[in-house]
């Protein structure tokens, strides 16, 4: 079974993106979208959010780091990981799942030093990556994307954000326990 699984996930990493590149412009030219125009249409759009979102970006990035070098983070990692060993999780990837939805470049950063102590192999490094391609950041999305159009009441967007997240993380773990332990 775990050979299987194994070899599916291994055949759909790479046809994935040849695919998706082949068949979004083929049926953007089938439903008469002008394909070229509208990706550069959406690129001017993405431009003019980027520059609108640059000081929530600062805001954010300033407060994880200020979280990671106050020593916090260690500090939190100690007290769940007896949690996260119930469910199969080695405690050093659980940075990865703390980080992940505040930031995206520092949960990256610590995928990457996993990947440096471990090796990319090993099966915390794989776990850490699909933990990190798994989840979102929620906290990062709210704060950036949702203050840039001064939306401040998100309802219910972070209850669910962090919902997703757990159950990605979860999968995650059962999935690289499949698949590569």
């Amino acid at each position: 079974m775990a050979e299987f699984v194994r070899n599916f996930f291994e055949l759909l990493s790479v046809w994935a993106i040849p695919f998706l590149l082949l068949a979004i412009p083929v049926i953007g030219l089938s439903r008469k979208v002008k394909v070229y125009e509208s990706f550069v249409e959406g690129a001017k759009e993405g431009f003019g959010v980027a520059t609108r979102i640059i000081p929530f970006l600062v805001a954010i990035l300033v407060a994880i780091g200020m979280f990671r070098a106050s020593g916090a983070m260690d500090i939190f990692v100690k007290i769940i990981s007896p949690l996260t060993n119930l469910i199969g999780m080695p405690a050093e990837t659980l940075p990865v799942a703390l980080m992940r939805p505040l930031s995206g470049s520092g949960s990256m950063g610590i995928v990457t030093e996993l990947m440096k102590t471990h090796g990319p192999d090993s099966f915390i490094g794989r776990l850490a990556s699909t933990m990190y391609g798994s989840t979102e950041t929620t906290f990062y999305v709210l704060a950036v994307y949702f203050g840039s159009v001064a939306i401040s009441k998100t309802r219910h967007a972070l209850p669910a954000g962090l919902i997703a997240d757990f159950v990605g993380l979860l999968a995650a773990v059962l999935i690289c326990r499949l698949v590569f332990a």
